[in-house]
């Protein structure tokens, strides 16, 4: 019932045609049928009289909840003299308030600047008439953003939908590209140098030589702990199944024909032939899950993996009992000076998938929305342009500089032409996460990687994880594709979502099953059969749909 009434409610608005006020207490809604036509001049910044727009923003818990008093956003309405009428919700209640408002004309902003929205809502919210496409927005009145999609057609091809729309402004972070991209691997395979010099093992290249490595962890475990004074038992290997950046999967990519199975969400890799393939159905993968149980039941394994939460894998890591672990960055785990990152390892081939989507870096398609309310929506668009201006998007990334609590981020230096540029400050003992957390502002923003050493520093933790993509794992990475960032329809998104559900709980259950108690042929044949009718054909089918849309923009 609220939801039909919220549907008559927007339609109504709809019908009147007219536009209230930013600041009405009775805001109607703006078609965007029309683009609103602007002379460029009039957007020239700083406006000759002060403009006043509304927008919603999250903030973390425990910073400023006035992003007004934010130094990024003290600097913008200086440069714009733009003010910003903010509605500020703190992160950890984010979800659930967006949602209302949303849903409510009343507390509708001009825009929403950290909306972090998926498809299905960027659908929806089109769908009612909640927000207005962009696409001729950007190209008349954001020349920033239009300069980054000029530059990466991908980008504009990834925000746009079926019907030719953009529904919302992306957040972008290119840190390498391609197969270079520091998204291309996550769950990096990372092994202690400090243990293997220790017992003079060599750096282990085939999965034969890994199981034997780990074999001599764990026979040498006494002598281990009485010489780094470890408190608690030796763990050959440690792991949490299915869990992102901390599942084993890397290891198996060479088996079979090499795809591994490096996308434990969705199951899938592109071929060099452009098709969609479902990565746990691959004979390379049932081999490498009986690998995975030969470990388990020599005790190489984690007993835990399968059950263990964040914090109690981190826990053991710093106690210095792990041979061999998994995450984005070993810091997080134990330290960078004892563990190595481990390259490919033979089995069949020599291989690394890298991960879906990670050619085109970090991207968010819903960053940020302009709302069917906003009475000036080239003036909103324009002054959200600005955070693509490439001296002004890392700031809102990361942090900025010349705060008044004695931590920035930056420093404001030159680059060698002389011109603007930032650099990264040192920190000393304050917390990285957390200076972040109390200057950036988030939002939309473009930082490419023709930036570093131009506008801005490559953050250190940055640097050294995409030194290990390139120095391990880049030259491993023989197939030519991975499945690309796509917009879907309405109707394929949901159909796709309901599959999934199945699909994914299905596979990841018998993973799981798999590498404790083994796989046998009669196991495996009753569960291709299974995925079969779970509908796993449909599956890929619409996987493939927007495969070969997305090859053919």
């Amino acid at each position: 019932m609220k939801k039909n009434l919220l549907c008559w409610t927007l339609l109504s608005a709809m019908a009147m045609g007219t536009l209230a006020g930013c600041g009405s207490n009775s805001q109607s809604l703006n078609s965007g049928e029309e683009m609103q036509k602007v002379d460029v001049s009039e957007l020239s910044f700083p406006l000759a009289e002060t403009a006043t727009i509304t927008g919603m923003t999250s903030y973390p818990v425990g910073t400023e909840a006035n992003p007004n008093n934010r130094t990024i956003f003290k600097r913008l309405q200086d440069s714009t003299n733009v003010h910003v009428d903010w509605t500020a919700i703190s992160s950890d209640q984010w979800g659930d308030k967006i949602a209302l408002n949303m849903a409510n004309t009343n507390t509708l902003t001009d825009f929403v600047f950290t909306a972090g929205f998926n498809d299905n809502d960027l659908i929806k919210y089109a769908e009612q008439g909640v927000i207005i496409n962009l696409e001729e927005y950007i190209d008349a009145y954001m020349p920033n953003l239009k300069a980054v999609f000029d530059a990466y057609p991908e980008y504009r091809t990834m925000c746009t939908d079926e019907n030719g729309h953009i529904w919302a402004l992306p957040w972008i972070e290119q840190l390498g590209s391609e197969k270079t991209a520091i998204q291309a691997v996550g769950n990096m395979s990372f092994i202690n140098k400090k243990w293997l010099d220790f017992l003079g093992l060599q750096m282990p290249t085939t999965v034969d030589e890994f199981e034997k490595v780990l074999i001599a962890f764990k026979d040498n475990s006494a002598k281990l702990q009485a010489e780094f004074g470890i408190d608690g038992d030796i763990i050959p290997m440690s792991c949490i199944v299915n869990n992102g950046d901390q599942d084993p999967s890397l290891l198996i990519n060479g088996f079979g024909e090499g795809y591994g199975d490096n996308d434990d969400s969705r199951h899938i890799a592109v071929t060099d032939d452009l098709k969609v393939i479902c990565t746990a159905t691959q004979q390379g993968y049932k081999d490498g899950i009986n690998w995975l149980n030969k470990l388990y039941t020599q005790g190489l394994i984690d007993p835990e993996c399968f059950t263990q939460e964040w914090a109690t894998y981190v826990a053991k890591g710093k106690s210095g009992r792990y041979g061999v672990c998994f995450s984005w960055d070993v810091a997080n785990i134990d330290n960078i000076t004892d563990f190595v990152p481990l390259a490919a390892l033979k089995a069949d081939t020599t291989n690394i998938t890298p991960e879906n989507s990670s050619f085109t870096s970090g991207f968010d398609r819903g960053r940020c929305v302009v709302t069917a309310v906003c009475k000036e929506p080239a003036l909103v668009c324009a002054w959200l342009d600005q955070m693509y201006a490439p001296i002004q998007s890392p700031q809102n990334n990361w942090g900025t500089y010349g705060e008044d609590d004695g931590f920035d981020i930056f420093e404001l230096s030159t680059n060698a032409d002389g011109d603007e540029m930032l650099k990264h400050a040192s920190l000393g003992e304050a917390s990285p996460v957390e200076v972040r957390e109390a200057e950036a502002v988030g939002g939309p923003l473009a930082i490419l990687d023709e930036y570093y050493g131009k506008y801005v520093t490559c953050p250190d933790d940055a640097k050294y994880r995409l030194d290990w993509i390139k120095d391990y794992y880049t030259k491993d990475m023989n197939g030519k594709y991975v499945y690309p960032n796509v917009f879907m329809s309405s109707d394929d998104t949901e159909e796709l979502s309901n599959l999934q559900t199945d699909i994914q709980k299905y596979i990841n259950t018998n993973r799981a099953a798999w590498i404790m108690d083994g796989l046998t042929d009669a196991k495996w044949d009753e569960y291709l059969k299974e995925l079969d009718a779970y509908g796993l054909e449909d599956y890929l089918a619409i996987f493939q749909k927007y495969l070969d849309t997305y090859y053919a923009k």
